[in-house]
């Protein structure tokens, strides 16, 4: 979620990083069966799920940056060699920091999630005239082709609000977010719908923080925060052109005390829900 950039996934890759993701869980699972394991007995070693590793190995998602080194306990040092020179390869094609990719699988296998967004709409929220605005408005620009293939990759993520019903998603975002109305009065009246309709989600909480707030806990900026199968927390930034994964204990608990704090002075679902049918009316 992480926010804005959704490379996270094989949907909407250029042909050759297609290709080469593809060929990136050939290896994987040739390596893999070489070894005499089966997915479901890898996984653990390198401490994913099995569903995620076969994810890997049929081309549809980048591998995490600590797979390569947990492959080589498990499939031995030539396995490793091999990975960390192929993944190292991925990544330059990709044009990605490698904190991002390993963010993309955390979110994909997360329990829990959580977002707060002052910066612009999470992209997990974001309806297509929405993402088709803010790609319209990327510099250095994009090419029509490159804005349907993020389109396509964000659209595609966004698939986890309703094939995770046992995640919970939450999302705290600023209503000067909305009241900027980003690519137009029409797009702004799609977007609050489209918020409208994903609240419903019984496993989807929105909150609005409200324009004028003296106690404001998100002075720093935004932040996403999740909870892995195995019940540990990270956290994730991100800015102009950068990101950063977020691992130690002690500053991952300080967002989840900032990350409550704002919860509890955003408005609640229901007011939020009040003010959107509001804002929409007034569109």
């Amino acid at each position: 979620m992480a926010a804005d950039q959704d490379s996270g996934t094989a949907a909407g890759c250029e042909p050759e990083l297609s290709d080469s993701l593809k060929t990136f869980g050939a290896v994987l699972k040739a390596l893999r069966e070489a070894a005499g394991l089966t997915q479901e007995e890898l996984a653990p070693r390198v401490r994913y799920s099995s569903a995620y590793v076969a994810k890997i190995e049929q081309g549809k998602r980048f591998p995490p940056e600590g797979l390569a080194l947990r492959a080589e306990e498990a499939l031995g040092p030539v396995a490793g060699k091999v990975l960390t020179a192929a993944a190292r390869s991925l990544r330059r094609k990709a044009g990605l920091a490698s904190w991002f990719l390993q963010w993309a699988g955390i979110e994909e296998e997360a329990i829990t999630l959580y977002a707060y967004e002052c910066r612009g709409i999470p992209g997990l929220l974001q309806p297509e005239g929405y993402i088709r605005a803010v790609f319209q408005r990327n510099l250095p620009p994009l090419t029509d082709t490159q804005i349907e293939h993020q389109m396509a990759a964000r659209l595609e993520r966004q698939t986890l609000l309703v094939a995770h019903p046992n995640t919970a998603f939450s999302f705290v975002i600023e209503q000067s977010l909305l009241e900027r109305q980003l690519g137009g009065p029409a797009v702004t009246r799609e977007l609050i719908g489209h918020l409208l309709d994903v609240g419903r989600l019984t496993n989807v909480e929105i909150q609005v923080m409200p324009l004028k707030q003296e106690d404001h806990a998100g002075f720093e900026g935004e932040m996403y925060l999740a909870e892995s199968p195995e019940n540990r927390w990270f956290g994730y930034t991100e800015g102009h052109r950068s990101s950063a994964l977020i691992t130690v204990p002690g500053d991952v608990s300080a967002l989840l005390q900032r990350y409550g704090k704002l919860r509890s002075q955003a408005l609640d679902c229901r007011a939020t829900v009040n003010l959107l049918e509001e804002m929409r009316g007034a569109l």
